[in-house]
């Protein structure tokens, strides 16, 4: 129901240049990063799994949770080294959790891999890019573990740690009667809309009562009539952790948008949750429990990203703050002798004595420095010792410098002093250095909370929670411990407490292999990436700097040592540039939406980039100070450009002004005074009114008074992205303004519609009946009805799209239904479900279109076998070859419902839910069902020419899969894709690569391994033809939207390692020649452009080895030698065949030029080439060819892409405006929306 709403927020990034931010760089081979200053563990992001590494972090600091299953040994979870047995009853899931704590807690890197817990959830690489909702997780991982423990001594984990009661209560006016259910929870849901906060919640919910009176009395059991009655819930069963799930996304029926609240929402530190208990005669600490973890969304409704606030109960985290860290007065207001931290030897003595070695990189060296006392060596001891290096130098009778004077190291035979001295002095020195700032430890009762985000972790202060109340970065789930959990005093600092022994010796070991692997990579590397921005290549409008050409003329990459100083790195650019005359200024430089803003100018040419903050990855305009193109140009933050959306109402060609609003954006420097809107509009006055919360709430919208119209931008706090309105002040009727408001008026929708869908006789085809929320929800002859509303029928909601929902059980209320004012409601014959049963849609095939589904109401205990046997019936279908699979959120077949012994409730299926008719059956357990195509490319593979056409023919009957392409594309080989079906093979999950090959090629007699069978319209004689010698000599490729997607390489690995999922189709490809593709081979399609046409060869296939590189000089070589052509004299570009589009890829010259002194060259994994296997590449030869790469192929796609685009967007515009929405002028697109998915953990079976 949510559809992309979790998804990483991007939102404020463009697709050209703004919001790059800084570029993460992946160094090959080179372990993980140590532990930061906090000493605690973050988690990695593998693409969208924020909202798992936040959970995963809050169970992490559950300590009893934690140790609980820490508690669970291998006899009775199994052993990971068994899992692949088929025999072999393993737990991975707890077991995965213990090894990923006991890395958080013991292994020395900056972040743990939940890689290996995911493949346990069944999770394919593409549902660990997806985003979900961590409340929905929260509940389905619960669950997940509740199955994995069944039958181990951890069996109640969950639900002795978390499970919790509600009692719901009716009590009758007249003769006291209480009529009482009984809920049972695991989290709380509490409402965030209308609420001032958690407490303000909890006492509606459970401390207000609901009076049944007057049109809404209540039916007494006992006095068997309609009674005055009041209605309550209490908390009865409080669990040790309590959870709390905040209501921040609703839905906006009358916008028909969804929204996330983002109004102040106050929750406590510590709360007592008595006056919400049914029992309140204990003790008040009983009822009191802390707050120690708060799962934030930073985001909108359509997009965001998570991270938690975590109090660390058992102080296992370093919790100081950077800027205490780094102040030289407080690590040395204690020394006794203040000398000793004058005298660099005696402090490079004492970071050499931390070392186990006594072995240090020379680089390190200097920032354990800094680390230590606050201060780095060249602003405290370079202008009277000289530079570090040449100091260790200088002192070779104590200091050991290596031949290529990197590391250093101190002599065991020191003669600066006898060795007693120097231990002594050294220990009280390390003493003072290592321990903590004052204030610190004379806190042991302060808080320690933390800001885990990711891999990221950051100390923050208990205040610091507040400023999650409200704003688009705010509270999402609260998590609470009953304030009477005290833990042991042997668990405080200790990391290792509780851990079972084989995972202290398994995270001991990889400590030391990590050791190991950083001591080889000493050698770090201290370069860094600058962007530079080259002045006259830029032009001054719109209030910012923007490319005359393009972004990538008008910016150079430039790797730079950050040891060196400023006037090196002009020196640098100047010799690089070469052609540059006059002064040269260097100025940081940002992007913000309105383009690229100049911010401070570099000074201090003595100063190192580190000294001086240079960041990796920042923006360095070149410029002469003054001005670029003959405009001088503004710097500094305080007149930043602001990109502002502007409403105003429309003017006629009589100058009039309408009521239509034009949505403009514009360009203001933060310093320009707010009133300065009027002229840039050409409005000669009016009333101002912004929207300074990027809010779409009417009470957001503030007015501006005619005396701040003085007043600037920034100090009316508006910023990139907010909106200014403005209004004609004699305007009264549009949009009204009082009291700074903006005030509209809405009409109380007190009714609900009802369509007559019986077929009746009574010529009414549809009423409104007069209701409020608390309305009973069944046909009622006392409202105003079409023939009474008819007998044995039942009411059911109307969607948006005129479909019927599932009804809803008799005398449920509106609210109890979650039915608005207005709602439409459809009259329909039969009763609806009892509380017993479950009305279900169901569909024969996944293809479902809109109105084809079939209903049924079942009993909710019947198995899934009978139901498959009632569902077969009713479709008029036979046999036993078919299977249930459930519609998930993509409206596409999702999980199969494999246990077919099972009952629909064990399987948590609820009313209204779709069920898919498919036919086949399921696989056994760990086999995979695969369809298996033939896939044959155009090129010139003679081998295989005598079977092409048939191939190549056309199949009406779905044999073959054939994609429409467009002459003289270049896209042909891979737009007229041939796919021919072969059949489907049943093969095991650890069967390898090349068994699937040779079970595929080898005669029927020799398949001993899989069960194979085909369709009987492909027979395998027709196969068989090929005559494959070997299975070398087929490819094999995933099918991804009907075309050949991933390459699977590596012969010897298993289909479980590739993650195939189990509706992953592949094709397999001939080859003229035996293939083995290693992890570093890259398989391109390789086209030479004809000369004097705008045409290309057929393809032939290159395989590029990226062992060097992925680097567009090593394409560029390889494709040179392969095509025996001089690199100097061709030019190549990747094929974009979705957007009929060229890509050249930078020559090795241009290459040379831009970056002379660069290293590491640009990859092309990496945007925007994104190069992968069976990509086509396009050679042209230089001196022959001096046109652009497209054909004539191209031209006509592009245009029939613009046409179709234009006709759909005409259509869409003209159903909207017969639907009676907004008038498609004032319409503004939508950003696109990724598909929705379901979540879902597959765990094995331990009953």
């Amino acid at each position: 129901m949510f559809g992309d709403l979790f998804e990483e927020d991007y939102s404020s990034v463009s697709n050209d240049h703004y919001g790059k931010g800084k570029k993460l760089k992946t160094k090959a081979l080179e372990p993980p990063a140590p532990r930061e200053f906090t000493n605690l563990s973050g988690i990695r992001n593998q693409g969208g799994t924020c909202y798992l590494n936040s959970l995963l972090q809050t169970l992490h600091f559950t300590p009893e949770f934690r140790e609980a299953l820490f508690s669970l040994g291998p006899e009775e979870l199994g052993s990971l080294e068994d899992k692949d047995k088929p025999d072999a009853k393993v737990r991975i899931i707890p077991l995965q959790l213990q090894r990923l704590f006991a890395q958080l807690l013991l292994l020395d890197q900056e972040a743990a891999s939940t890689a290996d817990l995911t493949d346990s959830f069944g999770w394919t690489s593409d549902e660990e890019m997806r985003q979900h909702d961590v409340q929905e997780l929260n509940r389905i991982l619960f669950s997940a573990l509740e199955t994995s423990l069944v039958g181990t001594s951890g069996h109640d984990l969950i639900n002795r740690l978390y499970h919790g009661t509600i009692v719901n209560q009716i009590v009758c006016k007249e003769c006291k009667n209480v009529s009482e259910k009984q809920e049972d929870f695991l989290d709380l849901t509490v409402a965030v809309r209308n609420v001032s906060g958690l407490e303000d919640a909890l006492w509606n919910m459970y401390v207000e009562e609901e009076v049944f009176d007057y049109d809404n009395l209540y039916h007494c059991g006992t006095c068997d009539r309609l009674v005055k009655a009041a209605k309550s819930a209490k908390l009865r069963k409080l669990p040790p952790f309590l959870t709390f799930s905040l209501l921040r996304f609703n839905f906006d029926f009358v916008k028909c948008e969804r929204y996330k609240e983002t109004s102040c929402y106050t929750f406590p530190l510590r709360i007592n949750l008595k006056p919400f208990c049914e029992q309140s005669e204990l003790d008040d600490l009983e009822y009191m429990y802390d707050l120690f973890s708060v799962i934030i969304h930073k985001g909108g409704c359509y997009g965001g990203h998570y991270h938690v606030y975590i109090k660390d109960v058992d102080h296992l985290g370093n919790w100081q703050f950077q800027e205490d860290k780094s102040n030289p007065d407080v690590n040395l207001e204690d020394l006794q002798n203040e000398e000793e931290i004058d005298d660099p030897l005696m402090i490079l003595k004492a970071v050499l004595l931390q070392e186990e070695s006594n072995l240090i990189p020379v680089d390190q060296l200097g920032q354990k420095l800094l680390k230590k006392i606050g201060i780095s060596w060249n602003k405290k001891y370079r202008k009277q010792y000289g530079p570090l290096r040449k100091f260790l130098q200088l002192h070779s009778q104590i200091f050991l410098l290596s031949s290529d004077e990197s590391t250093v190291s101190l002599l065991k035979d020191s003669p600066l002093q006898a060795e007693s001295d120097i231990r002594r002095n050294d220990q009280q020195l390390l003493k003072t250095l290592t321990s903590e700032p004052p204030g610190l430890n004379d806190r042991p009762s302060c808080p320690h909370w933390f800001d885990i985000n990711d891999s990221k972790v950051q100390p923050i202060k208990e205040k610091d929670i507040e400023q999650q109340f409200q704003g688009k970065e705010s509270a999402y789930m609260l998590f609470y411990r009953k304030s009477q959990l005290q833990r042991p005093p042997e668990a405080r600092a200790n990391p290792r407490y509780r851990v079972p022994c084989h995972l202290l010796n398994e995270m001991d070991a990889a400590n030391i292999e990590l050791q190991i692997q950083r001591a080889e990579c000493d050698s770090t590397n201290n370069n860094f990436e600058l962007r530079l921005h080259l002045g006259p290549h830029y032009h001054f409008f719109n209030g910012a700097l923007h490319p005359v050409v393009s972004q990538t003329e008008s910016m150079w990459d430039l790797t730079f040592d950050k040891r060196k100083t400023l006037g090196d790195l002009r020196q640098s650019i100047f010799q690089l540039l070469e052609f540059w005359e006059g002064d040269m200024v260097l100025s940081v430089a940002k992007f913000v939406p309105a383009g690229l803003h100049v911010y401070q100018t570099l000074d201090g040419d003595h100063l190192t980039l580190c000294e001086i903050e240079i960041a990796d990855g920042e923006d360095i305009f070149v410029w002469n100070g003054v001005e670029v193109g003959g405009i001088q140009i503004p710097a500094g933050s305080d007149c930043e450009p602001l990109l502002l959306n502007v409403l105003h109402p429309a003017t006629s060609s009589e100058e009039e002004q309408c009521q239509q609003l034009i949505d403009s954006p514009y360009v203001f420097p933060s310093n320009a005074e707010i009133g300065s809107v009027f002229t840039a509009c050409a409005i000669p006055d009016g009333v101002i009114l912004v929207n300074s919360a990027e809010s779409v709430g009417e009470e957001s919208w503030t007015t501006i008074p005619k005396e701040d119209l003085k007043k600037t931008f920034r100090e009316q706090g508006l910023r990139n992205g907010s909106s200014i309105l403005i209004q004609n002040s004699n305007d009264g009727d549009s949009l009204l303004t009082k009291r700074g408001k903006w005030i509209t008026s809405v009409n109380e929708v007190d009714w609900l519609q009802v369509k007559n869908l019986c077929q009746l006789d009574s010529g009414e085809e549809q009423v409104k009946i007069s209701a409020t929320v608390n309305t009973t929800y069944h046909p009622s002859p006392d409202a105003t009805s079409i023939s009474d509303l008819a007998e044995d029928s039942c009411l059911r909601p109307i969607d948006r799209n005129g479909k019927l929902l599932c009804p809803v059980p008799d005398n449920y209320t509106l609210k109890e239904a979650e039915l608005k004012m207005g709602s439409s409601l459809g009259l329909c014959p039969g009763k609806a479900p009892t509380s017993s049963q479950l009305f279900l849609f169901f569909a024969v095939g996944s293809d479902v279109q809109p109105g084809t589904e079939m209903e049924i109401i079942v009993e909710e205990t019947i198995s899934v076998r009978d139901c498959l046997k009632v569902m077969l019936e009713k479709s008029g279908l036979s046999g036993d070859a078919w299977h249930l699979r459930k519609m998930d959120w993509c409206y596409e077949a999702g999980e199969a419902l494999c246990e077919e012994d099972a009952a629909l409730k064990e399987l948590m299926l609820s009313s209204g839910d779709t069920l898919l008719l498919i036919e086949g059956k399921l696989p056994p357990l760990g086999f995979l069902k695969v369809p298996i195509w033939w896939y044959q490319p155009r090129g010139p593979l003679h081998h295989w020419k005598s079977h092409q056409d048939q191939t190549n023919c056309t199949f009406s009957q779905g044999g073959v899969w054939r994609a429409n392409s467009i002459q003289d594309a270049p896209s042909d080989a891979h737009a007229e894709v041939s796919l021919r079906y072969l059949g489907d093979v049943e093969i095991s999950e650890d069967a390898t690569l090349v068994e699937l090959k040779s079970q595929v090629s080898l005669p029927p007699a020799a398949r001993t391994l899989l069960v194979i069978w085909l369709l009987p319209a492909m027979t395998l004689p027709s196969f068989s033809e090929f005559s494959i010698p070997s299975p070398a000599f087929l490819r094999a490729w995933t099918v991804e939207s009907r075309r050949p997607g991933r390459l699977l390489r590596v012969h010897c690995q298993r289909l479980r390692e590739y993650k195939l999922g189990q509706r992953t189709e592949i094709c397999l490809e001939p080859l003229q020649k035996e293939e083995n593709l290693g992890p570093q081979h890259v398989l391109l399609r390789t086209q030479m452009r004809l000369p004097g046409k705008r045409a290309y060869t057929l393809p032939v296939d290159l395989v590029w080895d990226t062992a060097r590189g992925w680097t567009a000089g090593s394409l560029t070589h390889q494709v040179a030698d392969f095509c025996s052509l001089p690199v100097e004299k061709i030019e190549i570009a990747k094929y974009l065949p979705e957007k009929f589009e060229w890509l050249p890829v930078p020559s090795w010259k241009q290459q040379i030029t831009k970056r002379k002194k660069k290293k590491k060259q640009d990859n092309l994994q990496g945007a925007p080439y994104h190069l992968k296997d069976g990509d086509t590449i396009g050679i042209k030869r230089l001196l022959v060819e001096d046109d652009d790469f497209s054909t004539v192929g191209d031209d006509t796609g592009r245009e029939k892409q613009k046409a179709f685009a234009l006709g759909k967007k005409k259509s869409q515009e003209a159903l909207r405006v017969r639907s009676g929405d907004v008038p498609s002028g004032a319409e503004t697109p939508a950003r696109p929306r990724g598909p929705e998915a379901s979540l879902s953990i597959h765990v094995g079976s331990f009953r």
